[in-house]
Formats: C-alpha cells, structure tokens, sequence
C-alpha cells in the first residue's frame, strides 16, 4: 500500500523514542507533502513526495489536503461492560452524589449485577459493537479491563471476551485483572481480598487471560496497604501492575505504584507535590483520564506541573458506563488542551507514544517508525494539526488503515 500527497505526516521518529517526558512532550514531528508506504503489515517506508521514486503498489490512496497519524493507543479501558448506567447520570444532574447513588444499588455493583447475568457471547457482541465504535475514531491498540464481574466465574467471562476482542477485531488488546474493583454485597472486605488473591488470580493466570492486574486503590474501596498486597500476588503470577489511583483523593496509590514498579498509575486527579515527586525517575508512566474527570465534574490533573517537574504523561479514555461513556480519543486530546492546557504536540504526544509504552508497545505502536505495525488513519481535509483538538466533537477520521489493510466503513 501507498500513501502519496499526504498533506502531513505525523509523529516521524526514528526507532528508539519511546517515552517523552517534560519539555520532549512539546515537539511533535510532521513531515510535509509526503508518502508512507506499507508492506506485510508493516510500515516500510516514508519520506518526501519529491524523494518518491515511481513504485508498483497494490492499493494506492490519495492524501491531499489530509493527514496521516499513527493510529491512538488507549492505554485505560473498561470496555467490556453489559448495558449503560444512563439513569445514574440523570440522578446525579438532580443532585446524587456517588454515595447515594450506590446505596441504590448503583456504581460498579450495579454493572456486575448487569454483567452476571448476560452469558459470555452475548457480552461479545456488546463490547464488540464498542471495539468498532473507537476504531472509527482512530483507535489501534487498546488495554481493556475486568472488574464488573466480582465472581471468579464472571471475571473470568470479561477477559475471556477482552481476549476475543483481540483475536477477531483488528485493534491490538492488552488485557489487565481489575478483580479489585469494588467488594461485592453480602461479603466482607477480607473475605474478598483472600478471594481475589487466591481464587481469582490463579484462576486468571492459570488461562493467561491477564497482562496485567490493576486495583482501585481510594478511599472506601481498596486501601494502599490492601492494593500493595493484592498487586504483589498478581506480580507472582506474571502480571505487571497498573494501578487507578487518586481519583477522588489523595489515597496513596501513586506511592503504591511506584513501590510496586507499576507500569503505570492511572487518574491523578487529586495529585500535589509529593506525589509528583515520588513519580520522578520512577519510570512509572502517569496517565490522565480527561473524560473521567469531566464527566464527573472532578480536578483535572495537574499537567502543566508534572511536565514542569519532568514527568512524562500519556492520555486515556477511562471508557466505561459509569464514569466516562465515551472512547474517542480525539475529544479525549480536546480535553486534554481546553482543561489541562496542553498543547495540542503535548496531548497527541500523550495519546499515541506514551500511552504505548503505558502498554510495553513502544517497539511496535505509537509512531510513524520503519518497521512498526502499519496502525495510522488518514484525517478529512483539516488545516493542521491543531484542528484536530480545536474541533472538538467533530469527526476526524475519514480513513482506517490497520496491520496494513483498510477498515471498510470504519
């Protein structure tokens, strides 16, 4: 496949940049009136259309006016879920906080109650309608989280289907264990941990259906003492942690996963100096969650203060049916500059190389580099990069090219 008159192609890199961090987030590649060519699924070739020596290709598509990005990596997802929790968002616009919500039955129980009862192909067909939906806005590669099932049985059911996700869509999945996600009714805080660390995750690992283990590690759910323990069972059975931390308050989760040599700590909400500093050197990625924090009305991360400081930082979704109803990565960057004021290199920057190394697929996603999977999407014809934030809500993506073929009606 050849792409040719491509207005901009962006994030070049050579093979070696997998992490940017403080004043590096800034800069952000485009390479002018170019070509991008792709064989066997990989991105063999780019350079200026003047340099384009005439070659015989397959699929030729035209570019004009458009531009060419690596396709976004969604780092945080709780995709696989039963149904929407629409009414709950109608509650809170009248007033419900998230205590009174639960005590409805709401929250996380409300989607295990949901989950529990639907059988495994069904909740396939569910998330994937959703799979299709964040490829349409440029998606490639995507973690996907357990954590609505509370059953060893149900848990297991979730990332069975986050594994199918992988095998018959073209997005790139990493899978994670969020059996920690909220203690079911009628069971006690203990009892549910001793579950967690000897039921659950030996069942998970015993199926390989986990890359990593994650808790929700805040004030009324997971301690850090209680996270800490969890995490360290999880890393005996090979899976690396990622934690949700400090979404609604300072809850130690930050300093929990750097002790545990997490691989990233999710949320930040409710962040200040010492946890900042904690992350320093720690090679743990920091990931925001704009559309969690807009949703619910919460902070922002503090961006501006942890470039400041060095940090390096990668941009999610968070999608799920309580909290962030929405996948698309685009309006995710949107955020990211309106409410974090990032600039629009820094959030794209966050969302593509950053959150591929949040997901140890920094040697193959995340940029336009020789010999990386052939992920990009061609945009409709915008004026720059910039655009891509500054219309927020507005379809970006006109074309999806992914392991090197075009997704038909993406």
């Amino acid at each position: 496949m050849l792409i040719v008159n491509i207005k901009g192609l962006v994030q070049v890199r050579e093979p070696g940049n997998h992490v940017l961090a403080g004043d590096a987030m800034a800069t952000l590649p485009v390479l002018p009136d170019a070509y991008l060519a792709i064989k066997d699924g990989i991105i063999a070739d780019y350079g200026s259309m003047s340099s384009l020596l005439v070659r015989h290709a397959t699929q030729t598509l035209d570019a004009t006016g458009r531009f060419v990005f690596p396709s976004f990596v969604d780092s945080h997802t709780h995709l696989v879920f039963a149904a929407s929790r629409e009414e709950e968002f109608v509650m809170k616009i009248k007033g419900a906080t998230y205590a009174d919500i639960a005590a409805k039955g709401g929250g996380i129980l409300n989607s295990a109650r949901r989950l529990q009862q639907m059988t495994e192909d069904e909740l396939f067909e569910r998330t994937l309608t959703r799979a299709h939906e964040i490829v349409r806005t440029g998606t490639g590669a995507v973690e996907i989280k357990s954590g609505y099932g509370l059953t060893v049985r149900d848990e297991l059911k979730m990332l069975r289907v986050a594994r199918r996700i992988g095998r018959e869509t073209p997005l790139t999945v990493k899978t994670t264990f969020l059996g920690a996600h909220a203690v079911p009714k009628d069971t006690t805080q203990k009892e549910y941990i001793d579950l967690v660390i000897h039921d659950m995750i030996p069942a998970v690992a015993a199926e390989q259906l986990a890359d990593y283990i994650d808790v929700f590690c805040e004030q009324g759910f997971f301690t850090a003492e209680e996270t800490e323990r969890i995490v360290e069972a999880g890393k005996q059975h090979g899976m690396c942690p990622r934690i949700h931390a400090n979404q609604l308050h300072r809850s130690g989760g930050v300093q929990v996963g750097v002790k545990t040599k997490a691989v990233s700590v999710d949320h930040l909400e409710n962040m200040g100096d010492e946890e900042i500093e904690a992350l320093q050197n720690s090679g743990v990625m920091p990931t925001a969650l704009p559309g969690a924090a807009f949703f619910l009305n919460l902070p922002f991360p503090p961006a501006r203060q942890m470039l400041q400081a060095g940090l390096p930082l990668a941009i999610a979704s968070d999608y799920n049916p309580g909290s962030a109803p929405s996948g698309n990565m685009p309006l995710m960057i949107s955020l990211a500059c309106i409410k974090m004021k990032l600039t629009p290199e820094e959030a794209i920057n966050a969302a593509t190389l950053n959150t591929a190394a949040a997901l140890e697929l920094h040697t193959t996603h995340g940029s336009i580099t020789r010999g990386k999977v052939a992920n990009v999407f061609i945009t409709h014809p915008i004026p720059s990069v910039a655009h891509v934030p500054y219309a927020f809500g507005s379809p970006v993506v006109q074309d999806v090219i992914l392991n090197g073929k075009t997704i038909s009606n993406p």
